[in-house]
C-alpha cells in the first residue's frame, strides 16, 4: 500500500483512458472536486450518474457538463448520506435502473462547526464522510461484484494523520470539536478502504477498494471554516498560496488516477506528492500508521454495520 515515490512522469487527465460502456456513479459531483472528476468521464464517454443532496445544483451540474459534451451520458440521483432512508432510495434506484456498475467514487464529504445530530442520531460529520457512504457501498456491492474490473474509490484527506477513532464516543455525545471529528471521519474513510479490500480479497471479488486525497484543494468545503481561513485559501491569492493550495481540477487528479489506472491495486493511496502532500500530480503515497491498524479497522467496521444496519454481502468477511 504505497510507498512507491514521485512518478518521473507527471499524471494527468489525459491518461485516463476510454470509458465508453462504463457506469460511474459519483456522490457529491455537483461542485468541487465531485463535477471535476464528473466531467472528465463525461468526456471520455463514460455513463455518469450524479449523485447529490440538492436535485436543483445537481441538475445545473448536468448542464454544464453536457454543454461541453453534448453526447455525454449524465443523469442526476438524490442522495442525502446523512440519512439512511435516503441512502437506501437512492441505491434502490440505482439498482433499479443499472444492472451493472463499473465505479463508485464516495467523494461527498464536508465538515460542521457546531454539533448536530442527524435523523437517525448519528454526530452530522461522521454520518456524511463515513456512515452514508458505508451503507451506499454496501446496498451498491452486488452491482459491482458481478462487473469485472469494478472499483470502489474513497476520497480520505491528509487531515486523516491528525485523526483517532474514540470508539467510546464515536457520535461526539461528551464533547465537539469540529476538526476533531472531521479527521476521525477521514481516518475512518481508509480504515474502511483497507478492511473493505481485505474482505474482497478473501471473497476472491472481481472489485478491488482504493483510496485518494486531493491535497489542498481550494473547494466549496472551505465555505464554512472562519473568514481569515477563506481569504488565506482564495483564488485571489493564488499568485502567493499556489504552493498551498491548488485548484478542483487539480485536486480531483487523485481520484481519477485511483480510479482509472490500470497499474492500481486494492489498498493503494494516491495523493499529491509535494510539500506535506498539499499539491502536484498525483502518485501512491502513504497514510498514517494508525490507518494500518487492523484491529481498529475490523472493530470500526463492526460498528459501521451495527449503527447502519447494513451488512456486506461477501464471504470470507
Amino acid at each position: 500500500m504505497g510507498g512507491h515515490g514521485t512518478a518521473t512522469r507527471r499524471w494527468t487527465s489525459a491518461d485516463v483512458p476510454d470509458q465508453r460502456g462504463r457506469t460511474v456513479v459519483i456522490t457529491g459531483a455537483n461542485s468541487g472536486l465531485g463535477f471535476e472528476t464528473a466531467q472528465v468521464f463525461a468526456q471520455r464517454g463514460a455513463t455518469v450518474v450524479l449523485a447529490c443532496r440538492n436535485p436543483d445544483r445537481a441538475a445545473d451540474a448536468e448542464a454544464r457538463i453536457t454543454a461541453k459534451a453534448p453526447t455525454a451520458k449524465v443523469s442526476t440521483l438524490q442522495l442525502d448520506l446523512a440519512s439512511l432512508a435516503s441512502v437506501r432510495r437512492a441505491a434502490e434506484s440505482l439498482r433499479a435502473d443499472h444492472p451493472r456498475i463499473d465505479l463508485l467514487i464516495n467523494n461527498a464529504g464536508g465538515i460542521r462547526l457546531s454539533h448536530s445530530l442527524t435523523e437517525d442520531g448519528f454526530e452530522l460529520t461522521l454520518a456524511t464522510n463515513h456512515l452514508g457512504p458505508f451503507a451506499f457501498t454496501g446496498l451498491l456491492l452486488d452491482r459491482l461484484l458481478k462487473t469485472p474490473g469494478s472499483r470502489i474509490v474513497t476520497v480520505s484527506s491528509i487531515g486523516h494523520r491528525h485523526g483517532t477513532i474514540n470508539f467510546d464516543d464515536l457520535t461526539c455525545e461528551r464533547g465537539y470539536r469540529s476538526f476533531t471529528a472531521y479527521f476521525q471521519a477521514k481516518l475512518a474513510n481508509l480504515m474502511f478502504t483497507y478492511e473493505l479490500q481485505r474482505r474482497l480479497g478473501r471473497a476472491g471479488a472481481p472489485t478491488i477498494a482504493v483510496a485518494a486525497h486531493p491535497g489542498n484543494a481550494r473547494t466549496e468545503f472551505g465555505r464554512d471554516m472562519p473568514a481569515p481561513v477563506r481569504f488565506l485559501m482564495g483564488p485571489q491569492l493564488s499568485p502567493v498560496n499556489s504552493w498551498i493550495v491548488q485548484s478542483p481540477r487539480m485536486g480531483a487528479l487523485s481520484t481519477l488516477r485511483a480510479a482509472t489506472a490500470p497499474d492500481a491495486h486494492g489498498g493503494d493511496y494516491y495523493g499529491p506528492p509535494g510539500l506535506a502532500q498539499f499539491t502536484g500530480h498525483p502518485t501512491r503515497v502513504e497514510s498514517s500508521a494508525r490507518s494500518h491498524d487492523t484491529w481498529a479497522q475490523h472493530r470500526l467496521w463492526q460498528e459501521s454495520e451495527r449503527l447502519t444496519g447494513v451488512a456486506y454481502p461477501l464471504s470470507g468477511g
